[in-house]
């Protein structure tokens, strides 16, 4: 004898798992691991860029605190150097004009005696 509502089971291609049919659940499913592995994937590509960002900027940093090194020290020389020439221009301008003189004189001759040659 049957009563009511206690059946021995849920007849074929009932409503189970919450109110979904058994395909339309599991293609949910199905969808939502696709998307889950496809998010790890992008996830997983998106940490290693990170990391090879981060490398690459350690390495920019380097080259740029020994970039600094080289400018300090080049400046440095450039410094003693424009130093020195301030001293020579402080000189007696007579003797300075003087080996202008010579030195423009002998270029002259050395230029004269080529002409010459020819």
């Amino acid at each position: 004898m049957r009563r009511a509502g206690l059946g021995d089971g849920a007849p074929p291609g009932s409503y189970g798992n919450y109110g979904y049919a058994n395909t339309g659940y599991n293609a949910c499913e199905e969808e939502n691991d696709r998307l889950t592995e496809s998010l790890r994937s992008k996830v997983t590509a998106i940490k290693s860029l990170s990391i090879e960002i981060g490398h690459e900027v350690k390495n920019q940093n380097k080259l740029l605190a020994e970039m600094d090194s080289q400018f300090d020290s080049t400046t440095g020389f450039l410094g003693k150097t424009m130093g020195r020439l301030k001293i020579l221009s402080r000189g007696s301008q007579t003797k300075l004009l003087c080996n202008m003189m010579l030195f423009s004189l002998f270029v002259f001759f050395v230029i004269y005696w080529i002409i010459k040659l020819r």
